[in-house]
């Protein structure tokens, strides 16, 4: 029976001629983990416009999209070029010695600095879905990806997805399905505490003038009665203008809502153009039709965040949601 030491030193040996026989091979062939990471890595999702495939990490990127800016912002998502001009002032894309190209904004933007920004991915839409022909052509090789929500489907599904593929994209399936936890813990507080007998009236304020934000189709705050239940408090035409339809105060007044929600359009806006605008909360307050109706003498008025006109993602939607469950509660 071969001894303790014995047995030890064949082990030594044979550890040796293995060592040997893999120092021989890496001198002649490059090891597998260095080959894998020479070939590029593919995924693929689905978007508007079917299937694309996404060369992940992609390793420049354009992002033209309002509604996902600042869900690639916390992520630390680095992007070379943005339509900076129409974006939420408080990113850190926008601040001093961001080395990100400015596009400009979607009235007039400067389509050719994408071509010199030469991105491998574009997240594009909002404002910009109507330029999706001009990247094709101006960066063929790019890959365009677009999650707008698409007309017909459930809004919150769709603000569900459009986190849920830029996870996947950018390896952060983690914080998207956070994100995705709080938003539908959000919307469970408000159909929770809401009384499907009370009823609720969007507004959108925009030139110091209140505007009807029709359910379902109105702008920003329409999707909002099917995504939480909201008994309408008027239910007339509308569009999805971005200022919203016109509506006289005493039209809302005799529609005696017990809720009023509102989007003040001119909050988002000033903070990229410093303009004087008269906020929400002034125009309701002072306005002497509205102070008899429900919602106004029992303080039941629920703002949208000051920036949501530039920031309508999922985030915000969920701070908005938090906030009306905070005050049904109360």
């Amino acid at each position: 029976m071969p001894s303790r030491r014995s047995r030890s030193a064949v082990l030594a040996i044979g550890t040796v001629f293995a060592l040997s026989l893999a120092g021989c091979a890496s001198a002649t062939t490059p090891a597998s983990s260095e080959t894998e990471a020479a070939e590029p890595t593919t995924i693929t999702v689905e978007d508007n416009h079917g299937t694309q495939t996404v060369t992940v990490p992609p390793t420049s990127v354009v992002a033209t999209d309002n509604r996902t800016i600042v869900t690639l912002d916390s992520w630390g998502v680095e992007i070379v070029a943005a339509p900076l001009d129409i974006f939420p002032a408080d990113l850190s894309y926008k601040a001093e010695g961001a080395d990100v190209i400015n596009l400009g904004n979607h009235g007039e933007p400067d389509l050719e600095a994408v071509v010199a920004a030469d991105p491998d991915l574009i997240i594009n839409g909002q404002r910009f879905q109507s330029y999706y022909a001009d990247f094709q052509t101006l960066v063929p090789d790019a890959t365009i990806v677009e999650l707008d929500p698409r007309e017909g489907e459930a809004f919150d599904a769709e603000l569900i997805r459009q986190v849920t593929v830029l996870g996947e994209i950018f390896g952060k399936e983690d914080e998207a399905a956070q994100l995705v936890a709080d938003f539908e813990a959000s919307i469970d507080r408000v159909t929770s505490a809401y009384d499907a007998g009370d009823s609720v009236m969007a507004v959108i304020t925009s030139g110091g003038e209140i505007n009807y934000a029709a359910p379902t189709t109105g702008r920003t705050l329409g999707p909002v009665f099917d995504v939480l239940g909201l008994t309408p408090a008027l239910e007339v035409e509308g569009s999805s203008e971005h200022q919203g339809d016109d509506i006289s105060v005493e039209a809302i007044a005799a529609s005696n809502p017990d809720w009023i929600l509102v989007m003040d359009r001119d909050a988002g806006v000033s903070a990229n153009t410093d303009e004087a605008y008269t906020p929400a909360n002034n125009l309701i307050g002072q306005s002497e039709a509205l102070q008899n109706v429900t919602a106004v003498s029992e303080g039941n008025i629920v703002y949208m965040p000051a920036g949501t006109y530039l920031n309508e993602g999922i985030e915000t939607y969920t701070a908005f949601f938090n906030a009306f469950a905070d005050a049904l509660e109360g």
